[in-house]
């Protein structure tokens, strides 16, 4: 199994590159749809890893995924600014999923 990445910028993805990790940048939610379609029709892709703003683009498409799809395992991460609580979003990600507030 081979892990992918969709980010928002050149930085991360140049260093998932040089970890062995292949992906795309995009800016724009048509581009990210389009790019996470075509991630998830490659058998081979067993983990899609997007950064926060590249999964801003689609969360609505990817939240319907999640749901839907056994594999790959979609998972964000911070981007370089690492703007976002990763605790704040584990709890509402189990909040929204199974409506237990922790």
């Amino acid at each position: 199994m081979k892990m992918y990445l969709i980010s928002d910028n050149i930085d991360t993805q140049v260093g998932m590159r040089l970890a062995g990790v292949e992906g795309c940048v995009v800016h724009d939610s048509g581009s990210a749809k389009a790019e996470i379609d075509r991630a998830i029709a490659n058998p081979e892709i067993g983990i899609l890893v997007l950064t926060e703003k590249a999964e801003a683009l689609a969360k609505e498409y990817l939240d319907e995924l999640k749901l839907k799809l056994h594999t790959p395992l979609i998972i964000e991460i911070p981007d370089r600014h690492g703007s976002r609580d990763i605790a704040e979003s584990i709890n509402r990600m189990v909040q929204e999923s199974i409506g237990l507030k922790l």
